[in-house]
């Protein structure tokens, strides 16, 4: 976490439980750390088209909430980051439960007719969510949120790991890519936590171009938005398949994935 020294801005005083290793209004007066805003573009822009092509194609209502809600955190860590104050903290954890709810959710009904609705786990899931949110507004303590959110993302793991080992092995490749990208933004924010004063120290003695490769949170929003979407992706590809269509993966511009697919013709 960062030190108590920083400097105030444009939002003023921080009223935020939780300050990161950024320095504080370093870049510009008027955002509280740049490059932690910035970086969630990567959670915003890209979902924000998926949604679209989603509707496009006519896909099942929960993989457009997917796409949104991922959209929805971007959003909020943004408000968050640019302001460091507490209503904009929950605007952006919140949220977070929320989106891993509905990852769940779709993640647990792959393998149901079309258009089908699990009454049950979505009701659970709904309960799960009012209940973190009402204990987390009354305790305010980060660690109970960061648990949370590692039980719901541990969830998706095991979920995803079940469906490349027994159902779609062919799936592997794009499973663990998204798995081994979330976790490796997730030791580079621990190691942004562990070792805060460290990268300051560092950041002092060397030029901005290099010290801004060691904004390690910014680095957690590129890679856990990567892993998130790519997550996304693979929960799409596994309910297309188990409907009998053709999924497949392309790149646009060669560098960004989305997932194109048509139904399997009748003959």
């Amino acid at each position: 976490m960062a030190p108590a020294a920083d400097r105030e801005g444009y939002w003023g005083p921080t009223t935020s439980t939780l300050d990161w290793c950024e320095e504080n209004y370093a870049v510009t007066w008027y955002i509280a750390e740049f490059w932690n805003t910035v970086s969630n573009l990567i959670m915003i822009i890209p979902p924000i088209f998926g949604a679209i092509q989603s509707i496009r194609d006519g896909l099942e209502k929960r993989y457009i909430a997917s796409y949104l809600a991922l959209t929805v955190v971007g959003m909020g860590s943004w408000c968050f980051h640019m302001t460091l104050k507490y209503e904009m903290q929950l605007l952006d954890e919140l949220p977070m439960i929320y989106s891993c709810c509905i990852f769940v959710y779709c993640m647990f009904e792959c393998f149901k007719v079309k258009n089908s609705v699990n009454y049950h786990l979505l009701f659970t899931l709904i309960l799960f969510s009012l209940i973190v949110t009402t204990v987390y507004l009354k305790v305010k303590e980060p660690i109970f949120h960061q648990v949370m959110y590692g039980m719901l993302v541990f969830t998706l793991v095991l979920r995803s790991i079940y469906i490349v080992t027994w159902v779609y092995p062919w799936l592997r490749g794009l499973g663990y890519t998204s798995l081994g990208i979330f976790l490796l933004g997730f030791l580079l924010w621990n190691i942004d936590n562990i070792f805060c004063d460290s990268l300051r120290n560092f950041r002092k003695k060397v030029p901005p171009i290099i010290g801004v490769t060691t904004q390690f949170h910014a680095w957690w929003h590129i890679l856990t938005g990567l892993g998130s979407y790519l997550h996304i992706l693979f929960s799409l590809y596994t309910r297309t398949l188990y409907l009998r269509y053709r999924p497949k993966v392309k790149f646009l511009f060669g560098i960004w994935p989305v997932i194109l697919f048509e139904p399997l013709r009748k003959h």
